[in-house]
């Protein structure tokens, strides 16, 4: 497949010469009331090219280690690093420039915008951070080619099965060349062929070299795409073991195959 030259890419998220790409240490995130923490004491560290799923029954804290690692929360103590930003610290300014320009995310319900085509809604956050039309445009052909979805371009999202809208919704997560892409059980809302191919693309992106913490309930999912499982009860990381079978060489620009 041919891909149209990309811009000159960006430099390497410091997670490629061994400083990890995410940095968690010691955290914990606690609310209001009497009730246990939602995180209690988490540290957990990602290299550049690898991916990671984290799983663990509702309640047990995936959710809030996502949103603090997005710069959607901040923990009550502890440090939130990623590619070398210190998240803890950014206002709320800061945490939204910090995610246009670092994380790409990817949701259970697509989050997609219905008025607008495929297309549209892959380019929103190009123009979220100021880039130029052309450059933009041609990022996202060549990302709708790479991810096999650009007959679709001008249509509009409720034309398109659960996959596909998945398949638009990675590639608006990947258009600003993110070191990061964090997925949100994506494959919650898909049928089971659909989610077969939503796992193909993730292990297809980390092969590439994209850097991927996934939140899953799907066994399958957290086996097939990612290089080791860290499990959370209770707020506590109970397990963090690597996968048999998975490569164990990781690295690579976090830049998806449509960038080389």
């Amino acid at each position: 497949m041919t891909v149209p030259p990309p811009p000159p890419p960006s430099p390497p998220p410091t997670g490629h010469h061994g400083t990890p790409v995410i940095d968690i240490r010691d955290v914990r995130r606690a609310y209001g009331g009497e009730g246990p923490p939602a995180l209690d004491g988490v540290s957990l560290r990602v290299r550049a090219g690898e991916a990671v799923s984290v799983i663990g029954p509702s309640g047990s804290g995936k959710s809030t280690l996502l949103n603090l690692i997005a710069g959607l929360d901040r923990p009550s103590s502890g440090s939130v690093t990623v590619d070398g930003v210190r998240v803890d610290r950014l206002g709320e300014a800061g945490s939204a420039r910090y995610r246009r320009a670092k994380v790409g995310m990817v949701f259970q319900f697509f989050n997609l915008l219905d008025d607008l085509t495929v297309v549209d809604n892959v380019l929103l956050p190009a123009q979220l951070a100021g880039q130029g039309r052309a450059e933009a445009r041609r990022r996202a052909a060549g990302l709708l080619e790479y991810l096999r979805i650009d007959r679709h371009t001008h249509a509009y999202p409720g034309r398109l099965s659960g996959g596909e809208r998945q398949r638009v919704a990675v590639a608006r997560a990947l258009m600003n060349r993110p070191a990061l892409l964090l997925a949100d059980e994506p494959t919650g809302a898909l049928d089971s062929a659909s989610g077969d191919d939503v796992r193909a693309l993730l292990t297809d992106l980390n092969a590439d070299g994209q850097t991927i913490v996934l939140v899953t309930h799907d066994p399958r999912l957290a086996q097939a795409c990612a290089h080791r499982t860290v499990e959370l009860v209770d707020g506590r990381i109970v397990r963090d073991a690597p996968h048999d079978g998975r490569r164990e060489n990781v690295g690579g620009s976090g830049v998806a195959a449509v960038d080389r």
